[in-house]
């Protein structure tokens, strides 16, 4: 998009997105539509580089709130935005007098992790639920197995095959971060007998090239892919609502999955650079965002300390 008179960050966002579905990468052009669609509703279909300013991004993050957005979403906006704006600035198309990012300039605000964990007595409450439906104890497992295997996403989860399993050891690249790093460093997260006994209860037959799990075929294109891991997800979901509601838990989704494996390894002692290799973060800032609920819960204790006499 370089060099074009009507060059603006709508156009900019568009080619990013015709880029990045050119590659293959639908899940991040849905997100950055996303974020394309609130720019538009914000400040329209014209929107010039040199209209992004320090205080034009304060109201667009103040209407971006008004919208009933999360601190959180709000700075994925904003990162994919300055991720348009750096590449424009590579480009020439915009001083950099006039980048409006950075240290005295805007920074971007990060939202606080959302308390989602669960302690391992709640976790042992639900990986014992019970039922009767096969149904329920299907979608127990595969969230049982969402957590145990280093709080893996769904997209991966579905994507996991025989081949991925290695002495005693599962070995995936996550999709999330597949594209954005140099190298492909794998997660691998060691098989204990719940998992075992979920592979052996739900699993494919084995064979080095079949899918782990009987969600995906092979046959299915990327967008087909990503539809039947986000109905999972769903599925899981609305399961989880009436199982948590059912215990007295607070409400648990998948994620609460992925920040439970975080904080029960915390609270055991683990050290955040070992969780974050974990998890497959490729930024510390990541993995201490997932954590900000442990470290609040620490203050709580700590200052409870303090009264003790």
């Amino acid at each position: 998009w370089k060099g074009a008179a009507s060059d603006t960050v709508n156009t900019a966002f568009r080619a990013k997105m015709d880029q990045l579905e050119h590659a293959g990468r639908v899940g991040s052009m849905v997100v950055y539509r996303g974020v394309l669609l609130g720019l538009e509703r914000f400040a329209g279909s014209h929107i010039r580089f040199d209209a992004v300013t320090p205080s034009w991004l304060g109201r667009y993050s103040a209407f971006l709130l008004s919208e009933g957005k999360a601190q959180t979403t709000v700075a994925i906006h904003l990162r994919h935005l300055r991720a348009i704006l750096n590449e424009a600035r590579r480009q020439g198309m915009i001083r950099e007098a006039q980048y409006p990012f950075g240290k005295d300039r805007y920074e971007i605000q990060e939202g606080e992790g959302r308390k989602m964990a669960l302690t391992l007595e709640q976790i042992g409450m639900l990986a014992r639920y019970e039922d009767g439906s096969d149904a329920t104890a299907k979608y127990r497992d595969y969230w049982l197995f969402l957590y145990l295997c280093n709080g893996i996403n769904v997209a991966d989860f579905v994507r996991l095959r025989y081949s991925d399993i290695e002495d005693g050891e599962i070995s995936y690249v996550r999709k999330k971060t597949e594209h954005r790093t140099k190298s492909r460093k794998a997660v691998r997260a060691i098989i204990v007998p719940q998992m075992q006994d979920i592979i052996s209860r739900w699993g494919n037959k084995e064979s080095p090239d079949s899918f782990i799990f009987p969600i995906l075929t092979g046959k299915e294109s990327i967008e087909e892919q990503r539809q039947k891991a986000k109905d999972l997800t769903s599925c899981i979901n609305r399961k989880f609502r009436s199982i948590s509601k059912a215990l007295g838990l607070p409400p648990v989704s998948t994620y609460t999955a992925r920040h439970s494996f975080a904080t029960v390894l915390k609270r055991s002692g683990a050290s955040i650079a070992y969780i974050s290799e974990s998890l497959g973060h490729t930024d510390l800032k990541t993995t201490e965002n997932y954590l900000a609920s442990f470290e609040r819960e620490e203050r709580e204790k700590n200052a409870a300390l303090l009264t003790r006499f």
